[in-house]
């Protein structure tokens, strides 16, 4: 049976509340610090292009149904046609995300620069909370959980018998490290610089590659089926005041 806790307000006064202070402060200095660091390139026009293609290409297919369908053939064919079409991209033409980095010396430094400033702290400020923290019951979720979490948030407590809602200070450590890209939103705008989620599913890869966000978004629209939502609209419409004129 698992044990009742009762943590001391001074875990909360000197663990938890500083854990969490520390992390806000680190998450805003290191977007100020990848600001700094980051070198100022003119934007490769091909690469603007195709991105605005791209954002043209996704609001076809949201309104598709708001224009009759032979506008929307129309447009169709003028991005995804074999011929010229603006999301066509030749099998030749097709560039390689890893050789476009390392022949731009500069995209590499920044990768390097944004890497080592996701690195660097989360290395260091784990490197304290396990120093100073390690073993400390932090907090207690107020709502019951399943066995299954207990690798998650009691890590570091090597005890079967404490009941699964309670969190250790380094289990909340990573939940802090993970859950703060909503108030970092909030405070420093949609782009910033501290999602380390996104930022660790960039470091398998390298750059951007236009060909295939092309080649995906001209299948996107290659399979919409148009259903015109707007046939016989002012008819329809008149109906209905003539109902609400009636009652």
């Amino acid at each position: 049976m698992a044990e009742d806790l009762v943590l001391d307000t001074a875990i909360r006064d000197w663990v938890l509340i500083p854990l969490s202070v520390v992390m806000v402060l680190i998450g805003v200095l290191r977007y100020f610090v990848s600001k700094l660091m980051r070198s100022d390139q003119v934007p490769d026009l091909k690469i603007v292009k195709e991105g605005q293609v791209i954002i043209r290409a996704r609001n076809l297919r949201a309104a598709a149904n708001f224009i009759p369908a032979k506008s929307f053939r129309a447009r169709k064919h003028y991005y995804s046609n074999e011929e010229n079409g603006l999301l066509h991209v030749p099998k030749g033409q097709a560039q390689n995300p890893q050789a476009q980095m390392f022949s731009d010396p500069n995209m590499a430094m920044d990768m390097m620069k944004k890497n080592l400033s996701m690195i660097i702290p989360q290395t260091l400020t784990f490197a304290w909370v396990n120093f100073f923290f390690s073993g400390f019951v932090a907090a207690k979720i107020p709502f019951p959980l399943t066995q299954r979490f207990r690798a998650m948030l009691q890590n570091g407590i090597d005890l079967s018998t404490v009941d699964v809602s309670y969190v250790s200070s380094r289990s909340w450590y990573f939940l802090n490290l993970f859950g703060l890209r909503g108030l970092f939103s909030l405070i420093l705008g949609e782009d910033n610089a501290t999602d380390d989620t996104q930022r660790m599913m960039q470091m398998g890869g390298f750059g951007f590659d236009p060909t295939r966000s092309l080649g995906a978004e001209k299948d996107n629209l290659d399979i919409v089926q148009h259903d015109w939502a707007l046939p016989k609209f002012e008819q329809r419409a008149e109906s209905v005041l003539k109902k609400l004129v009636q009652k």
